[in-house]
């Protein structure tokens, strides 16, 4: 990824991010499948949770992608979520993620679409809005996560493979405790 004018990659805007993110959440996510117009519906209570560096699961993060040195990544975040997927089919589905910042890098101990570990590279329009881009198995993801003042997040998830959009993802989360 190519930083350009109007594009910030700096670590500490990462952790203040990620520290204006923690608490309980709830989201409203609608998955629109783009050639079969199919839509899913679902709700998720999420639990986000800053990790200063040096905390085990950074360290488990930085051993999972051999990093040189395991406690080097600067900070991040442990997501737990419950979601329920309401249409077209009820579901429940259960789980957890970490993230850690070194860099412009995004380490992460697995993907939307892969239990194994992946990297995304980040970078900023501003100072509340995340932007990440993902590849794997020949798919492309691409999220922008924005605060909006302090009890609103909106996420917007593109999935293509072949430089073809197959999947957008729009999220609606309010806060509902710190």
């Amino acid at each position: 990824m190519i930083i350009t004018t109007g594009q910030l990659c700096d670590e500490a805007l990462a952790r203040e991010f990620f520290q204006q993110s923690e608490g309980e959440w709830r989201s409203q996510r609608r998955y629109y499948t783009l050639k079969s117009g199919a839509a899913e519906e679902v709700i998720s209570a999420i639990s986000i949770k800053f990790l200063v560096k040096g905390s085990a699961d950074l360290v488990e993060l930085g051993k999972m992608h051999e990093l040189e040195d395991e406690a080097a990544l600067v900070c991040g975040t442990k997501i737990t979520w419950e979601s329920n997927y309401i249409a077209p089919a009820k579901k429940q589905i259960t789980g957890s993620t970490v993230f850690g910042v070194l860099g412009n890098t995004l380490f992460r101990d697995r993907g939307f679409a892969t239990s194994k570990p992946v990297t995304a590279e980040y970078f900023f329009r501003d100072s509340k809005t995340m932007h990440l881009r993902t590849e794997y198995s020949g798919s492309v993801f691409e999220e922008e996560i924005k605060l909006v003042g302090s009890n609103y997040r909106t996420r917007q998830t593109i999935i293509s493979r072949a430089g073809e959009e197959l999947m957008i993802g729009q999220y609606l989360e309010k806060r509902i405790a710190n």
